[in-house]
């Protein structure tokens, strides 16, 4: 199985669908653990809401 790995210097962060409920919560759970001023600062979990986030509209399922 073949890897593919995303280009750090070109990757855009999902944006949340304008008016779902999930993506705006999931979107504020990122606000939260993507600052590093927060004690909940947690950069892999800000990941995977983001992976959770592009694969929400998208169909697909986490594995």
């Amino acid at each position: 199985m073949a890897a593919y790995l995303t280009d750090p210097t070109t990757y855009e962060p999902p944006t949340p669908v304008r008016g779902c409920r999930v993506c705006g919560a999931l979107q504020r759970q990122i606000d939260v653990v993507d600052n590093p001023r927060n004690k909940e600062y947690d950069p892999s979990k800000a990941t995977d809401l983001r992976v959770e986030m592009r694969r929400h509209h998208s169909g697909k399922e986490a594995s």
